[in-house]
């Protein structure tokens, strides 16, 4: 239904009560929204001028960090944000005390292992490093993409909080170097290894479709997890630009923008994240 009440709007045929109020304002209502660069920023831009047609106005901030987007949603600054996975913004409202919430998922990235100065996963030995992002929630996800390659062993209790202190065993004496999520792919050169998130190596010319030595697996139950949210502060999931905001990014036009764009480093997101998916570790 969602899909058709935006192709009924992009062609004309309006239908009284699926078309927002403010489609017939003088002055379209704005959106704000923060994102980082790749992919969010730019799919946001390809949704800009079908929020148009429903009378909105769609304003796009890039930031280069994961904290100023959290902040600027939780002061009112700005309405929503785009860059996060659901584990990332549970940490942040844990660790920062912030109020923020889940409006809808639309895809997640596939988190890669990238060659360093190893070409191959075979050529893994002893003493290798490899970089990883350190914030709680990716540091974990890195962690367990490791351990699916054998390379380490994790203490089955730590899960999505796993840090190299949980590594139980550890074959190659592989040493884990946390950087700042943003700049691991700087790194990338002075490592063995390193695993990026999605958007970051985006940034970096790369792609886990195509270049990453492996990835999560599709089928795998952490990438529900790991899905990217519209996120807002709490009471503001249910406005009506918010829910506008969802419904284009998950319509037909931006699932093939995604699909063709992105080659599989970025997928779109087919269903619903339950309650207990969502919950804080």
């Amino acid at each position: 239904m969602k899909k058709q009440v935006i192709s009924a709007l992009l062609t004309g045929a309006f239908v009284l009560g699926t078309v927002p109020m403010c489609a017939f304002a003088d002055e379209p209502e704005t959106i704000t929204v923060a994102a980082t660069a790749a992919p969010h920023a730019e799919i946001l831009e390809e949704a800009k001028p079908i929020l148009a047609e429903m009378g909105y106005d769609l304003e796009i901030e890039v930031f280069a960090d994961y904290v100023l987007p959290n902040e600027v949603v939780e002061s009112g600054e700005m309405d929503a944000n785009y860059f996060q996975h659901i584990n990332y913004l549970n940490s942040f409202n844990e660790e920062q005390g912030t109020h923020l919430v889940n409006a809808g998922e639309i895809h997640y990235e596939p988190f890669g292992i990238y060659a360093g100065q190893k070409e191959t996963l075979e050529e893994i030995e002893d003493g290798d490093t490899v970089a990883v992002p350190n914030d709680t929630t990716n540091e974990a996800r890195a962690l367990l993409l490791l351990e699916a390659q054998g390379w380490i062993t994790l203490d089955p209790e730590a899960g999505i909080t796993a840090t190299p202190e949980d590594i139980t065993d550890n074959p190659y004496n592989l040493s884990i170097e946390p950087f700042e999520a943003a700049q691991v792919a700087r790194h990338i050169d002075e490592v063995s290894y390193a695993v990026l998130n999605g958007n970051y190596a985006l940034e970096a010319g790369l792609n886990a479709g195509t270049d990453a030595l492996a990835v999560e697996t599709a089928d795998s139950d952490a990438i529900q997890q790991y899905v990217n949210i519209i996120a807002v502060k709490e009471g503001n999931e249910n406005d009506p630009k918010i829910q506008a905001l969802v419904e284009v990014l998950k319509s037909d036009e931006i699932v093939n923008f995604i699909n063709e764009a992105y080659e599989g480093a970025v997928v779109p997101f087919d269903g619903e994240v339950t309650a207990a998916e969502t919950e804080a570790e």
